[in-house]
């Protein structure tokens, strides 16, 4: 078991994390006809705008209860009704998420309370929409904590509860905030394969990442529809990926009895196999020809790559969930993990990342542990201190935004961990295999 140092600075300098509102507003954008608010002042919104904004590189829909100073100060329930009526009439969403920010949370306000009061008083107005609160102060946890609290929101709210007639065809996927929007699609077609259909929440590649229409519209599109998250409890099995997963998994089965499986990572042949063995179980079907050849192909990927992998030094920073991942991933091709730097010390998956020590903190803990690093992997903003190492850096996470295409790389069950083996591959091999120019034949001697 690694052990877990926790952050001792007073103040992050270059952040590793980012907010929980901000992951819990990711969470509701998977949800088709969504609209995430921020309850919190405009620049709240503004700043996990800009990040979503650039990192998906499109608009996001997202709105803000528009807190003021004097709201700040006695109250914001007079702003977060306004909002819901105003937003409602003005964009017809299926579903408004509620994000708390620090401002709303700070003053330890009754929120819950106040939109109790705010649906009773505006019912008529606020017909055929869900209201879902989220808690997800700024000050407590990130990005991944955030987007559990979301989901278990929604399920809670929206799940109809008791136990119902299991259809065996019905499989619910509850993915984890490190997966992207290529990792859900192929989840899908994979479930989809073995005969069954999946029930995905929340649906981020018919979301964030939906294709260009020739206007604006205010709210999420595509994802998982509020109809199918009403009768989740009607599946067969719910398969929840990542630690983070489990507190909804268990908000679901409470509700409906449905059991689930937890998985801490998809990436690997490992769990690719006991992927494709639960599929063949639940549908009663053997693998498909396309996912038998995924599974060779990847066989081959692991020969090939192994000799590029073997004893190279790698440092991660990203959430607890994507550190597991990661490092299985890397550990199992042969590299060594010399830096493990994440955003909270809280999550249950830091117990199951094979490293001695992990550290919770910011980018500069980073680039401190990974003087002798071969790879740096983190996201973009992890870029500076790449360059100051003089070492690569493999993008991962949340935000990538000086690349384009990050939501279209698989990482995932066969084909996703061929592409990361070739991924890695080809990094190590355009920057530490090439000889030094003193070693090269002189062409004029």
């Amino acid at each position: 078991m690694a052990r877990i140092l926790t952050q001792t600075k007073t103040a992050a300098i270059n952040p590793l994390k980012s907010s929980q509102p901000l992951g819990a507003a990711l969470a509701f954008l998977g949800v088709d006809g969504a609209l995430p608010i921020l309850h919190g002042s405009p620049g709240c919104s503004s700043f996990a705008l800009v990040l979503l904004v650039r990192h998906f590189k499109h608009m996001v829909p997202l709105q803000t209860t528009a807190m003021d100073q004097i709201a700040t100060v006695v109250g914001g329930a007079e702003f977060l009704e306004e909002a819901l009526v105003k937003l409602k009439a003005r964009t017809w969403p299926r579903l408004i998420g509620i994000c708390t920010t620090a401002v709303a949370e700070t003053r330890d306000e009754d929120i819950a309370g106040d939109l109790i009061n705010a649906k009773g008083a505006r019912a008529r107005k606020l017909i055929d929409t869900e209201v879902v609160l989220a808690r997800s102060p700024d000050f407590a946890g990130a990005l991944e904590e955030g987007w559990s609290k979301a989901v278990t929101a929604m399920i809670e709210a929206i799940t109809r509860p008791g136990t119902q007639d299991r259809d065996r065809a019905n499989v619910v996927i509850l993915p984890g905030s490190n997966m992207t929007v290529a990792d859900v699609e192929h989840l899908r077609e994979t479930v989809e394969s073995f005969g069954l259909t999946p029930l995905i929440l929340p649906d981020v590649s018919g979301g964030p990442d939906e294709a260009v229409r020739d206007r604006w519209i205010p709210i999420a599109r595509g994802g998982a529809k509020v109809e199918h998250i009403r009768d989740l409890g009607a599946a067969m099995q719910c398969i929840a990926v990542g630690e983070q997963m489990r507190r909804p998994a268990e908000a679901l089965q409470g509700l409906t009895g449905l059991p689930y499986v937890i998985f801490g990572s998809l990436t690997g042949l490992r769990n690719a196999d006991r992927f494709a063995w639960l599929l063949g179980a639940i549908s009663r079907n053997n693998p498909p020809t396309a996912v038998r050849r995924g599974r060779m192909q990847l066989q081959e990927a692991m020969l090939r790559g192994h000799f590029h992998f073997g004893g190279r030094k790698i440092a991660i920073g990203c959430e607890p969930d994507q550190l597991f991942q990661l490092s299985q991933f890397f550990i199992g091709m042969g590299a060594v993990i010399t830096a493990a730097v994440t955003t909270t010390a809280r999550s249950k998956a830091l117990q199951m990342v094979p490293v001695d020590t992990i550290q919770g903190g910011d980018l500069r803990d980073l680039e401190e542990l990974a003087v002798d690093a071969d790879l740096l992997v983190t996201h973009s903003h992890g870029r500076q201190a790449a360059e100051r190492l003089a070492v690569p850096l493999m993008r991962v996470g949340f935000p990538v935004f000086d690349r384009i295409g990050s939501q279209h790389k698989l990482s995932i069950l066969y084909r996703g961990t061929r592409d990361m083996i070739f991924e890695v591959a080809n990094i190590v091999q355009a920057t530490h295999d090439v000889p030094p120019l003193a070693h090269l034949p002189n062409p004029h001697s």
